[in-house]
């Protein structure tokens, strides 16, 4: 059975952990283990951050969109928003590349996710936004699959 969830909240840094905290509960049915929980919610961290910081620069009048679908064991979570947008997505998903160095930002997210999902899927257009698609199969009991 299908089961999903969608949200959207200003583009403000206390959000975020409204966001990570929304989507570990969703998916807790599912009775992840505690290392799956801790990496969906920092995933979730990370995209949303990115959002904020990257997407609408600190500017609270953003939205940040985020849908869930669990299924048969499987999440898949979509976090958009409609801010600046990536000009290069091959460079901003290298290892340390950020394009605020000023606030210290260590340029790891994409390489969290990418470590943490099963797949992650980047679209993004300068000026139009950024959606980032990202899926985990987790270690569940058979039993709450059918």
């Amino acid at each position: 059975m299908k089961n999903e969830m969608h949200i959207q909240f200003s583009a403000l840094s206390q959000n975020e952990s409204f966001a990570r905290v929304t989507v570990a509960a969703f998916i807790a049915q599912l009775d992840p283990t505690l290392d799956e929980l801790t990496e969906i919610k920092t995933v979730v961290s990370e995209a949303v951050t990115n959002s904020i910081i990257h997407g609408y620069e600190g500017n609270p009048d953003g939205m940040v969109y985020i849908s869930v679908a669990i299924e048969d064991g499987v999440v898949e979570m979509i976090i958009r928003d409609e801010g600046a947008g990536i000009s290069d997505i091959e460079e901003a998903r290298q290892p340390l590349f950020t394009t605020k160095p000023e606030m210290e930002r260590s340029g790891m997210g994409f390489t969290i996710m990418e470590n943490f999902m099963d797949d992650i899927e980047v679209e993004s257009q300068p000026g139009l936004g950024t959606i980032i698609r990202l899926k985990k199969h987790l270690a569940i009991k058979k039993a709450l699959c059918n």
